[in-house]
């Protein structure tokens, strides 16, 4: 089977968060699930935000500096994921090609992009681990 779209490709139903989850739920998530990227949906499944690992980490080390290691699991509680997600992101849709895909990811220098549908619901995740991976399976083929 040849992988051309998005939906081939991407993760479904990724891990994620409400914009009410504290930066500690993001955090224990992140760490436990190993992943570097969580969407930020509403109830009904709309995609409203990311938060990085990057997102993350800087707002740690801020708390850290700012209130000391001791107070940091006290104030991770206390941060909302909706005051530090990032809402200015692109998104792809399940149908779009991987070509067209890669080459935004290569120019922008993304680590993700959200797939959603026509109603910005979120479907799922797509990483540059996803390309790395496929690029290996395709390396073991072509030997």
């Amino acid at each position: 089977m040849t992988i051309t779209t998005v939906a081939q490709l991407m993760t479904a139903d990724p891990l994620c968060v409400t914009r009410d989850a504290s930066l500690k739920d993001a955090h224990d998530l992140m760490r436990q699930k190993n992943v570097r990227h969580i969407p930020v949906i509403e109830q009904n499944g709309e995609l409203v935000g990311m938060l990085t690992q990057k997102i993350m980490i800087a707002k740690v080390m801020g708390l850290m500096a700012q209130y000391g290691a001791t107070a940091l699991e006290r104030k991770e509680k206390q941060q909302l994921v909706a005051d530090m997600m990032a809402t200015d992101f692109a998104a792809v849709t399940p149908d779009q090609s991987l070509k067209e895909v890669a080459g935004f990811f290569v120019k922008n220098r993304h680590g993700c992009m959200p797939v959603v549908d026509e109603n910005n619901k979120l479907k799922g995740i797509l990483t540059s681990s996803d390309f790395v991976r496929l690029a290996a399976e395709l390396l073991e083929k072509a030997n």
